[in-house]
């Protein structure tokens, strides 16, 4: 009927339709049957995937049908669309279902071995337990001949426990008194065996041939326990096991049995070579560590046969190994009757050893295997090396207690309080670290060459020589840093050693920053700011030391900024390493020049207060080298570490108020010498106000001046004139400029009298002016009379109402100022946004005020 209507459609437009709609209604056509023709294909498809599943079949489709096109009708046996339910898998379900008959009938089996057992006459006892494993054992060949594989594999499984049940069987009725240890491990080899033919037999089963390898663990283990061997033979046995394990995993065949191997290789041959490597290290002498040491080259050799075949990851854990025991076969014989501070080297010595073997045909897999067994020995030394460094830096510390005490009778290892230590047992570690860092630095100069012999093998990343080359100066200045306390070295050879080391640092430093070497430069300035504290520090213990040390310090210091800066240096340097660097060596001078200021002061028998304008010496200096070093990134380092070294002088002058507030105006004199530079104006002019102020208060309190008000009222009145006739050329100025030095030199000290003052006519005038003040600055929108004015007023209002607040705080309950504090965040949450705007409009009106 379809095929009527399209015949009778063509025709109509044969003679009636304009060409344009006839090619618009055949592209429609053509459409619909592309549609119906893909809605046919779909449900050819899922009629075909019903007829191959097995199970009860399902009616709906597994896809929604589409409407037919316009003027087609459907077909008859077109579903309506709807979701088709999940169709159960069958084989998911079978492979439960058999599983849980395995294991129920391997619980009844064991169950009836184990009780009901006695109940049975031997003859009963032997069919029963006869009929069931053979039958259990030849059913898989006929389900597998019947495809019924996972059966097969059930009722293998089941034969596998019976057949353990059958030994434990035999060994109970016929041989009760052979020892069990030595019929387990029979009965295990048996079995592996066993297991192996029936699998090889039966090659369509999985489970056998796994079975046979863990099995195959047992045996020579098991017979060594029941002849109470001792441990070399216990390793020899998990080594045997091990290469056993090794054959299979390289040679057999299936995912299982291979995985097996694996997993029974990793666990004999860890265990074996563990215990021969304790055997070897407890040896006593080299003819005790032969035997241990032919063990572990043995599972060397088993790791490294293994890893020539192996995949990639497996192949390099394979070649770590190998590496790991060879070095521990070697070392072993060596060291064996050595005292324990030297065993560290030897072990060092042939990890350093064994990158040679990477020339021999391993394969690149086990060749870098080899190369991370070295580097593993050779981190494990550089640890066990590094307690004594950590001593030889903490030590210092304990100088401070005895500044100027004279020179330790105990040497060195006196003034780093470490005599009671075990130096005998670390005296290996100077050599093991300068060592390391020899070969490092080696490896750094010649990379290109070992790359070059190592071959494929190594394939390092563009960072490996950086950081090889940064790790080298760090492990020679922890060598010889060390090396005055191993040897027990005098007080004054430490230090000098430890003085030269410092200035040799910092030379590799430059010279590694002007051979573009960026991390060997900042490994070795920070080890050379390390080694600079320690020095310092340890210095302390007597005057001479003090001063050459820190007089060195400062020359190697000063040297350092210098050489940083030089055009070499600047034209290397391709990021702000080099300059950081340069500050912090600036910064170190200046505290070296401040130290040196202080220890004259003391060796000149001045009293605390009248050292301080000793040390401002210091401050004085950087304000001249700034002006000097004008337009260098320096110049400001140097100027902050300057300001800074004038705080100690302030804090030994708080003793004599009359000598704070000289050393408070030689500080703001410098501070004005600051602000002549242009560049220093702004925050060094205001710094010079601020101190020569507080230098003026500083002599008038310490001259017994009760009334403020007498001194600073002359200089607020003509400050604020000055003020007002800059606001009237300059409407534009700030009103801080104009009125905040004026209004600041009365109100604050006038603040600190009233605070001071038990009587109420000063804090009522204060706060009476402070009232008018901010109501001023209110008024013609001034910012400086608004905030001064309201913060006097507020203090002083405080300072007035506290005896008040304290005494009605004294007679409430305890529970109301928690109370009152909790509604008070309550409230304060609750219009959290609301006060969040007040502030804001707060904030944006004072920004508007002048």
């Amino acid at each position: 009927m379809s095929e009527w209507v399209t015949a009778a459609t063509l025709a109509f437009m044969e003679h009636l339709l304009p060409p344009t709609e006839e090619l618009a209604l055949l592209d429609r056509e053509l459409a619909g049957l592309d549609l119906r023709r893909s809605q046919l294909l779909r449900r050819r498809a899922w009629l075909v995937s019903v007829l191959q599943t097995p199970g009860p079949l399902t009616v709906g489709p597994p896809t929604p049908s589409f409407p037919p096109p316009a003027g087609h009708t459907s077909a008859p046996f077109a579903a309506p669309g709807r979701p088709a339910a999940p169709a159960v898998r069958t084989r998911g379900a079978q492979n439960v279902l058999l599983t849980l008959g395995g294991l129920l009938l391997t619980v009844a089996a064991i169950a009836f071995t184990l009780v009901s057992w006695g109940h049975m006459g031997i003859g009963g006892r032997s069919a029963v337990l006869s009929t069931v494993t053979v039958a259990a054992l030849a059913a898989p060949a006929v389900l597998l001949r019947r495809g019924l594989s996972s059966t097969a594999e059930s009722l293998a499984a089941l034969g596998a426990v019976l057949m353990v049940l059958d030994a434990y069987a035999l060994h109970e009725v016929a041989l009760p008194r052979t020892g069990g240890l030595g019929f387990a491990a029979t009965a295990s080899a048996v079995l592996a065996v066993l297991w192996a033919a029936y699998g090889l037999v039966l090659g369509g089963l999985r489970l056998p041939l796994p079975a046979a390898v863990l099995g195959a663990q047992l045996p020579l283990l098991l017979w060594a326990w029941a002849e109470r061997a001792d441990a070399l033979v216990f390793a020899g046995a998990l080594l045997a096991t091990a290469a056993l394990d090794c054959v299979i995993a390289l040679r057999g065949k299936g995912v299982a049995v291979r995985v097996a191997a694996c997993s029974g290789l990793w666990v004999t041959g860890g265990a074996g070579l563990l215990v021969a490597l304790m055997e070897s290290l407890s040896a006593d002498a080299p003819a005790d560590a032969v035997l241990p040491g032919a063990l572990l080259l043995a599972g060397s050799a088993i790791a490294l046969s293994g890893a020539r075949r192996a995949p990639a990851g497996v192949a390099v854990a394979g070649g770590l190994v190998a590496g790991l025991a060879a070095v521990a076969a070697v070392s072993g014989v060596l060291v064996a009757g050595v005292s324990g501070g030297w065993v560290v080297p030897v072990y060092l010595l042939c990890g350093g050893a064994l990158p040679v073997a990477v020339r021999a045909p391993l394969g690149r897999p086990a060749g870098q295997g080899l190369v991370w067994a070295s580097g593993a020995v050779t981190a494990g030394s550089v640890l066990f090396s590094l307690p004594p460094v950590a001593v030889s830096l903490a030590g210092p510390v304990g100088q401070l207690d005895r500044v100027w005490a004279g020179a330790p009778r105990d040497g060195v290892r006196g003034a780093l309080g470490a005599t009671e230590l075990p130096w005998s047992e670390m005296a290996a570690a100077p050599v093991v670290l300068l060592l390391v860092a020899a070969v490092l630095a080696a490896a750094y100069r010649w990379w290109e060459g070992v790359l070059r012999w190592a071959g494929p093998v190594l394939s390092p990343g563009p960072a490996a020589r950086g950081v090889v080359g940064a790790t080298a100066p760090v492990l020679g200045w922890a060598g010889l840093a060390v090396l005055p306390a191993a040897l027990d070295a005098s007080y004054a050879v430490a230090v000098s050693v430890q003085l030269v080391l410092v200035a040799g640092v910092f030379a590799v430093a430059v010279g590694g920053l002007r051979r573009g070497m960026t991390g060997v430069a900042l490994t070795a300035s920070v080890c050379g700011a390390a080694g600079a504290v320690g020095v310092a520090l340890l210095s302390l213990g007597t005057e001479p030391a003090t001063y050459a040390v820190f007089g060195a310090l400062l020359v190697v210091f000063v040297a350092a900024a210098v050489a940083w800066d030089a055009p070499v240096a600047a034209a290397s340097r391709p990021d702000r390493v080099p300059v950081t660097v340069q500050a912090v060596a600036a910064c170190a001078a200046v505290a070296c020049a401040v130290v040196l200021a202080g220890a004259c002061g003391a060796s000149l028998g001045l009293a605390a207060h009248r050292a301080a304008p000793v040390i401002l010496a210091v401050p004085a200096v950087t304000v001249l080298l700034g002006a000097r070093l004008k337009g260098r990134a320096v110049a400001l380092p140097v100027e902050l570490a300057g300001g800074a070294a004038a705080l100690p002088a302030v804090g030994l002058a708080m003793g004599d108020m009359p000598f704070l507030a000289m050393v408070l105006a030689l500080c703001a004199v410098l501070a004005a010498g600051t602000a002549l530079r242009p560049e220093r104006r702004p925050v060094a002019g205001y710094l010079a106000t601020a101190l020569f102020v507080a230098a003026a208060w500083v002599r008038l309190s310490a001259s017994g001046v009760s009334s403020p008000e007498a001194y600073t009222l002359p200089v607020t009145v003509p400050a604020l004139v000055i003020g007002v006739l800059r606001r009237r050329r300059d409407p534009a100025a700030s009103s801080w400029t104009a009125y905040g030095a004026g209004l600041t030199a009365t109100l604050v000290p006038s603040l600190v009298a009233a605070w001071a003052d038990p009587h109420w006519l000063r804090p009522l005038l204060l706060g009476t002016a402070a009232l008018v003040i901010t109501l001023l600055g209110a008024r013609w929108r001034l910012q400086s009379l608004l905030v001064l004015g309201g913060a006097v007023l507020a203090l002083d209002a405080l300072h007035e109402l506290a005896p008040y607040v304290v005494q009605v705080v004294g007679t409430l309950p305890r529970w109301v100022a928690p109370a009152l504090a909790g509604a008070l965040l309550l409230a304060v949450g609750a219009t959290y946004e609301k006060r969040l705007r007040d502030a804001r409009r707060l904030r944006d009106a004072l920004g508007r005020m002048r």
